[in-house]
């Protein structure tokens, strides 16, 4: 049974990276743009090795009915629906000068749709993205098709119109059960309701339903966060994603109406990770990593004991790692050894799109060091397990002299029980598991203990 001391969370509750690249958004300058974008779509189109490989696509939709005080994502919140079909032009022009890059349609092996609130969209312009998309790529026959849904945005004719489209995974955003803690974050919602929509999924033959939950959310107390567990329990989801609220007012505006003094201590939010941690793993949840916990027998789970668990700016996926091309504002893909983040407004999105330029407004090319270093975490954060002559046949270096301070940090997380080290390999061991970003981030060069991250 995974679990931690008190005294062992808080020593390394560092707030470290959490890993769905490297490096992480802090690194990306305002020196990379549209030239550098259209190089490395280019550079995929004449690599023999890539160009016939699938990639991923991520679909940044940004529409919001209403405000939740807890976000961090650029939204749009409006009940000006009109806005949405100019939009799904954007959408499509920026698609189209992607596609031109590649020169021919690329095969697309994972579609996710995120935002804001994708089910904003009517299922007409659900409808009209599909047929977008479809247009200009080709659908490969076991598409892995998913999407973030707000439970008060659909009712089951939505779920059933999602189904027809080809969605297979939905992620619920549940977030608390408590309707204090749910007023403080503007988030009203009826928990009978997401259990209709939930079983309802069920009966249309949706392949996976997630639920998303928070915590650190003001107003949460021990006693109502446990009582959120057993309702989510009673839901049945086949995975559950856990995420630390961070309040960054200085940086993500909605966060200001959030006061400050409702929010749960460090003390009492390191601990509620860890009663979220217990109850999961005695309730059949197998950790994944990081903040996901999903079920024996689902993908994750599979992809996690066969060593090809993957990971990317989506999170967690059982799929072998692809390109991932984002489309719409403020959209962050990943094209062979380049980092690219889209204009984070919808004027100059638009304004790009108008110029016929794609809109990149900052990135980062890799280094060979940081290719190196990306190569370690990510195999950390999905395998648990790093071979040192692999590492040395693969970037032709010599490990322990390449690595001769990070060993040493290394052998101090070994004394904690985190690390097993050996002549040849290190491997993370069950407790080191629920802290692999403190493990992680021994290999970053970039970043510095004490500051807070989101990548």
């Amino acid at each position: 049974m995974l679990s931690l001391s008190q005294a062992l969370l808080e020593h390394y509750d560092a707030q470290a990276p959490t890993y769905q690249t490297y490096p992480g958004f802090e690194q990306f300058k305002q020196a990379f743009g549209p030239r550098h974008y259209a190089q490395a779509l280019e550079h995929r189109r004449q690599s023999v090795l890539t160009r016939l490989k699938p990639l991923s696509i991520y679909v940044h939709l940004p529409f919001c009915e209403k405000l939740c005080y807890f976000c961090n994502r650029d939204k749009i919140v409006t009940k000006r629906y009109s806005k949405t079909l100019a939009y799904l032009e954007l959408i499509e022009q920026e698609l189209k000068l992607q596609v031109e890059h590649l020169g021919g349609k690329p095969k697309i092996s994972q579609l996710h749709l995120t935002g804001g609130t994708p089910t904003y969209l009517h299922e007409s312009e659900l409808e009209s993205l599909d047929t977008i998309l479809k247009s200009y790529t080709v659908f490969t026959p076991n598409i892995d098709m998913s999407l973030d849904i707000d439970p008060r945005t659909i009712n089951n004719h939505g779920l059933a119109a999602l189904h027809h489209l080809g969605f297979k995974r939905l992620n619920f955003g549940v977030q608390d059960c408590d309707v204090s803690v749910q007023r403080a974050v503007h988030r009203l919602q009826d928990f009978d309701a997401i259990q209709g929509l939930i079983e309802h999924s069920r009966v249309l033959g949706f392949e996976c339903c997630s639920l998303e939950l928070l915590y650190g959310l003001p107003k949460q107390t021990q006693r109502s966060f446990e009582a959120t567990l057993s309702r989510v329990l009673e839901l049945d989801s086949d995975r559950v994603k856990l995420t630390l609220y961070r309040h960054q007012p200085e940086h993500f505006s909605p966060q200001n109406k959030i006061k400050a003094q409702d929010l749960p201590s460090k003390l009492l939010a390191l601990k509620l990770f860890n009663t979220a941690l217990t109850t999961l793993n005695q309730a059949g949840y197998e950790y994944i990593g990081l903040d996901l916990f999903a079920k024996d027998g689902d993908p994750l789970s599979v992809a996690k004991r066969r060593g090809s668990l993957s990971r990317n700016f989506l999170g967690f996926g059982h799929q072998p790692h692809t390109d991932l091309m984002a489309l719409g504002m403020s959209g962050v893909g990943s094209m062979g050894s380049t980092y690219s983040q889209n204009a984070t407004t919808l004027e100059e999105y638009r304004l790009f799109l108008e110029r016929k330029q794609l809109p990149v407004v900052k990135g980062c090319a890799l280094s060979r060091d940081d290719l190196l270093r990306k190569s370690i975490i990510m195999t950390l954060m999905c395998q648990g397990h790093v071979s040192f002559d692999a590492i040395d046949e693969a970037y032709l270096i010599d490990f322990d002299a390449y690595f001769a301070q990070e060993m040493k940090q290394l052998r101090r997380l070994e004394a904690e029980g985190l690390v097993k080290l050996s002549a040849k390999s290190l491997d993370v061991t069950e407790l080191g598991r629920i802290l692999v970003r403190t493990i992680a981030a021994v290999f970053d060069r970039y970043w510095t203990p004490g500051l807070s991250s989101t990548v």
